[in-house]
């Protein structure tokens, strides 16, 4: 129910965006720094690549404005099944972003926003005892849900350089997943959400704005 209400606020407020007049096109890479809430031992997982995202902003004054726009990112995190076996898991997503930005937005301000990604690509790396014994990636895998549900809040700072925090709403996995291994036994994975940290650098700056310090 959440969800929908928020896809239904996502939808009205890029109709709302798209409505006003005078945007200007922005765009920044992402280096990021993800985790989840695995219930054991797991590591901090960075992926500085592919990370590309694309925003329209919509500013109604110096100090307030709309964005939303495109992106690509690859998201995922590490975790143990045993002492002996880890795994790395991630997705390649596509996502539409939808947030507002406050303060002042030739400079320092705040953003902050609701997310929809559709994952692309699943892939999954196996290691045993710290060898990797295994790797596969697949499209449109059925492993994950058909669609993550997203939040983050973001600091811009002076000269274009930003810090974000996000949120997955959605499990990474999707618990109606019913594979085998090859040795016929059930694949179980965790149900955890992730969420990261990540330095963002011209995301907002644009040719329109000379970002100065205090």
């Amino acid at each position: 129910m959440k969800r929908g209400i928020l896809l239904v606020i996502w939808m009205t407020t890029v109709t709302t965006m798209l409505a006003q007049t005078s945007p200007y096109v922005t765009s920044g890479g992402e280096l990021i720094f993800s985790a989840s809430n695995y219930d054991g031992d797991g590591a901090i997982r960075f992926s500085p690549v592919i990370n590309i995202q694309n925003l329209v902003n919509f500013d109604r004054t110096e100090s307030f404005g709309f964005f939303t726009g495109l992106s690509v990112r690859n998201i995922g995190f590490i975790y143990d099944e045993s002492d002996a076996v880890r795994k790395k898991v991630r997705t390649y997503n596509l996502g539409i972003p939808v947030g507002i930005k406050v303060g002042k937005l030739d400079g320092r301000f705040i953003y902050l926003g609701y997310e929809l990604e559709i994952p692309l690509n699943y892939k999954e790396k196996t290691f045993i005892n710290e060898d990797k014994e295994d790797k596969f990636n697949t499209w449109f895998s059925e492993r994950t849900p058909g669609v993550y549900h997203t939040v983050m809040v973001g600091l811009q700072l002076p000269y274009g350089s930003n810090i974000k925090f996000k949120y997955y709403l959605t499990p990474f996995f999707d618990d109606s997943y019913d594979g085998v291994n090859q040795d016929g036994t059930p694949i179980v994975y965790p149900d955890v959400n992730v969420f990261y940290v990540s330095l963002n650098y011209a995301l907002f700056k644009n040719e329109k704005f000379y970002y100065t310090s205090d």
